[in-house]
């Protein structure tokens, strides 16, 4: 049985991996006891990486977490405001290769054929590239601190083959490459508005 630092860091990667590929969905509880001798460590290391993910919004109250409505909806405003500026700030100051990158990302996400996991990590790769352009420390370390509630989001999004989807992430990339600002903001607002509604349609949420 594993111990100290290398256990808990295991018993993290094993549990959060079951929460965001869907195996503990929104609402189940984590016992402490099953969790230890199914991932082959003490209860100890299971705690403290409870701990971790409570921190990181993907648990509450030893419980994986499921928001409400309300709670998508904050989480989404907060998502909006940060993008939508740094697709602006990206339309000002994005150099050459970044927008190269940022093409890339959309076009590979488009030639994925049966691989949600890909998609998702390409769409997060868009996303990134973009917010990293406010260089702003304190936005980009608020975005860092949802990305584990945002792969949840992205990977309902592109299971459920939301239509238009990589057609709005390109056009957000032609607005930067156009060097508009004001066009690259609304695209993005819209996007993740879209990213939103659809969401909120396809998911069971707590009251």
């Amino acid at each position: 049985m594993r111990t100290g630092g290398a256990a808990q860091t295991l018993a993290y990667e094993k549990i959060r991996e079951q929460i965001i590929t869907g195996v503990y969905p929104g609402g189940t509880k984590l016992i402490e006891e099953r969790l230890a001798e199914e991932i082959g460590v003490s209860r100890t290391p299971v705690r403290e990486a409870i701990r971790r993910l409570e921190q990181e919004g993907l648990v509450r109250r030893k419980k994986v977490f499921k928001p409400s409505a309300k709670e998508l909806r904050d989480h989404f405003k907060m998502r909006i405001l940060i993008e939508a500026h740094a697709a602006q700030m990206a339309a000002k100051h994005m150099m050459d290769e970044s927008l190269e990158e940022l093409e890339e990302a959309v076009e590979n996400a488009r030639a994925i054929v049966d691989d949600s996991a890909a998609v998702v990590r390409e769409n997060k790769r868009f996303h990134d590239l973009i917010v990293g352009e406010t260089r702003n420390p304190v936005m980009i370390d608020t975005v860092n601190r949802m990305q584990s509630i945002i792969y949840l989001f992205s990977r309902a999004v592109v299971i459920n083959k939301r239509p238009g989807l990589l057609d709005e992430h390109a056009a957000i990339v032609e607005a930067i490459g156009e060097r508009n600002p004001e066009k690259a903001g609304r695209l993005m607002e819209e996007h993740l508005e879209a990213d939103l509604e659809f969401t909120l349609a396809i998911v069971d949420w707590e009251e």
